[in-house]
């Protein structure tokens, strides 16, 4: 089956999460044996500000890590006659611009032959609905949303009539445990400051708890700006700037425990729905306290895999207690792995994405070149 795939892009994960779980189920289908195609815009920001701050050698180090992966760039007026000529299922992400979200719906009116699903990884289904309104998902087969209230958000408002529930997931293929790998601190937070969508959160819930406890910590991520920088400073957190996704396997298996604090609006609008260092850091076999979200889909088993902290003082408490028994620290990270293992690696993913596709097929006249996994 040859599969395109329209995204922000594949070569950066600079402040952009999205890659994570691209680069997994693009790595699982081309390992099945399918053709995959993931074009991403010539001009994206994630990628421009990767090379901006630190080279052609972070490309360069992304093509080493993942030797079977790779994306053709676009312009402001796609061939879609040429780019999309032989596909028979052809994925468009969220992030994409409205324009091409509808030329290529377009093209699939006209053309056919492919089954055609819009993706959906983001909180501007609740956060900014106008937005999500503008795009033209008329000629789409239909939505794969990552969470179940997104889900139901494209039913409720009428932006598409089918949508599939589509979580990320590891790609334990790159993240997994690192074992024999020397210690080098407490706790490591991997995640990128923000749109002050969880300052308050990250003082509560990671800067205070090490801050009170005397943890020997680091941070990894972008966009922190100088008072954050200074806050960390102050509370001799190091601040080790960008880290390459491929590369927190490794992070990870240097220090004893990791934190996972959701933007607010995922918390407040999009219960259900962790983002996917959740799945990696389980995934990596590293100890997790989370601050407070709700599992409503029953994705994980709270207390067993990971725990969680409904204050600043719990999350205090938790880590002082994982970081004074590993036996127990242990014991909760393989009950994670085993999670991950079972239910959410990317192959799960793709199992779930080719089930989708070959349901597509009696649904309309058009797309006789779609046929089932290689």
């Amino acid at each position: 089956m040859r599969v395109v795939m329209f995204y922000h892009s594949l070569a950066s994960d600079w402040n952009h999460g999205n890659a994570h779980f691209l680069r997994g189920v693009a790595g699982e289908l081309a390992r099945r044996g399918h053709e995959v195609t993931v074009l991403e815009p010539a001009d994206g920001w994630s990628r421009s500000q990767l090379q901006r701050e630190h080279g052609a050698g972070a490309l360069e180090r992304y093509h080493e890590a993942y030797p079977q992966l790779s994306s053709t760039t676009y312009g402001a007026a796609p061939d879609l006659d040429r780019l999309l000529s032989g596909a028979d299922l052809v994925l468009v992400h969220e992030w994409s611009d409205p324009s091409l979200v509808h030329a290529v719906g377009e093209h699939r009116r006209l053309v056919g032959g492919y089954g055609l699903l819009f993706h959906d990884t983001h909180h501007r289904s609740v956060s900014a609905p106008a937005e999500m309104a503008a795009y033209d998902l008329r000629a789409y087969d239909g939505v794969l949303a990552f969470g179940e209230v997104v889900r139901q958000r494209y039913l409720d408002e009428g932006w598409a009539s089918r949508v599939w529930t589509w979580h990320e997931a590891a790609d334990v293929r790159v993240f997994h445990p690192v074992p024999g790998s020397p210690h080098e601190g407490d706790l490591v937070w991997i995640g990128n400051w923000g749109d002050e969508e969880r300052t308050a959160e990250l003082e509560e819930f990671l800067i205070g708890p090490v801050e009170h406890l005397g943890l020997r910590a680091r941070v990894h991520g972008v966009r922190y700006p100088r008072e954050a920088l200074g806050r960390l400073a102050r509370a001799r957190i190091i601040y080790g700037g960008w880290l390459p996704n491929h590369a927190v396997p490794g992070v990870f298996a240097r220090f004893g425990a990791t934190v996972h604090i959701p933007r607010r609006p995922y918390v407040r609008d999009l219960p259900g729905i962790p983002t996917i260092r959740v799945f990696e850091a389980l995934a990596c076999g590293i100890p997790l306290v989370c601050a407070p979200w709700e599992d409503a889909e029953g994705l994980f088993d709270p207390g067993a895999d990971y725990l969680v902290a409904r204050t600043g003082a719990e999350m205090q408490r938790h880590l002082s207690e994982l970081l004074a028994d590993p036996a127990a620290a242990r014991a909760m990270a393989a009950h994670g792995l085993r999670t991950i293992l079972a239910r959410h690696t990317c192959a799960h993913r793709v199992d779930e994405l080719l089930a989708i596709a070959a349901s597509l097929r009696p649904a309309g006249a058009v797309r006789p070149s779609l046929h089932g996994a290689a």
